[in-house]
This record gives structure tokens, C-alpha cells and sequence, in this order.
């Protein structure tokens, strides 16, 4: 599961993502495994960045058993079972404080590479 974890967390790089957090919560949650949270700059942004997810997660067959916030953008929610990815605006992230709520969990460290965004851009 680490590595589809890294790949969700990649995802959101690639788009331009930011504060990427990935939580552990098997110990103290019961609905699901891993809380992904990440901040897009602008409601659009974290569209543009649950879209990318959910196609590249679609390469491995994935598909959420739920969306929500696509329409508005603010706060997206992707539930893939054992993991859920939060994506916020940075004033709805800031006003739920997830990470706070979920505080338990233990981070992961999962690096994610920035300069990968080149491969989807073509040169000017």
C-alpha cells in the first residue's frame, strides 16, 4: 500500500499540489487506513489536481467509491476505502484542521519529486 500511497502523493506534485501530508491512521480510525491531505491554490486547482488522481489511480484499476466537493472545489474528497484524500483550498484546510483531528495518526514520510512535472508539459 506504500507505494500506491507514494504514487497518490506524486500525483499531487505533479499537479502543482502542496503540504502534501500522508497519515496512518490503522490504529485509530475505523473507516479506512491512510488520510491523504493537500492543498491546491485555488478551487479550479484542486479540481484539476482530484482529476489527476483519479486518472492516474485508474492505470492500477482504482476507482473511488465515492467523490465529493468536484462541483465546488473547495474541499474534494476522494474514497478509495483503505485510503481517503482530502484536497482544500488553503483557507478550508486551515478552518478544519484534519491534521489536528487526526492527530494519532502517524505521518509518513513519503518524498515526492517536483521536477517530475516536466514529463506532462511540453516544451515551449
Amino acid at each position: 500500500m506504500k507505494d500506491c500511497i507514494r504514487d497518490i502523493c506524486q500525483a499531487i506534485a505533479d499537479k502543482k499540489g502542496f503540504n502534501i501530508v500522508a497519515l496512518d491512521v490503522r490504529e485509530v480510525c475505523s473507516m479506512t487506513d491512510f488520510f491523504i491531505i493537500a492543498e491546491g491554490s485555488v478551487d479550479r486547482h484542486v479540481v484539476s489536481i482530484a482529476r489527476h488522481v483519479e486518472q492516474e489511480l485508474s492505470k492500477y484499476g482504482l476507482r473511488p467509491i465515492n467523490v465529493e466537493g468536484m462541483q465546488d472545489g473547495e474541499w474534494v474528497v476522494l474514497d478509495y476505502l483503505d485510503c481517503i484524500i482530502h484536497l482544500f483550498i488553503p483557507e478550508f484546510r486551515q478552518y478544519y484542521r484534519l491534521e489536528e483531528v487526526w492527530k494519532e495518526g502517524k505521518v509518513m514520510n513519503i518524498p515526492v519529486d517536483y521536477a517530475v512535472e516536466s514529463r506532462y508539459n511540453s516544451p515551449i
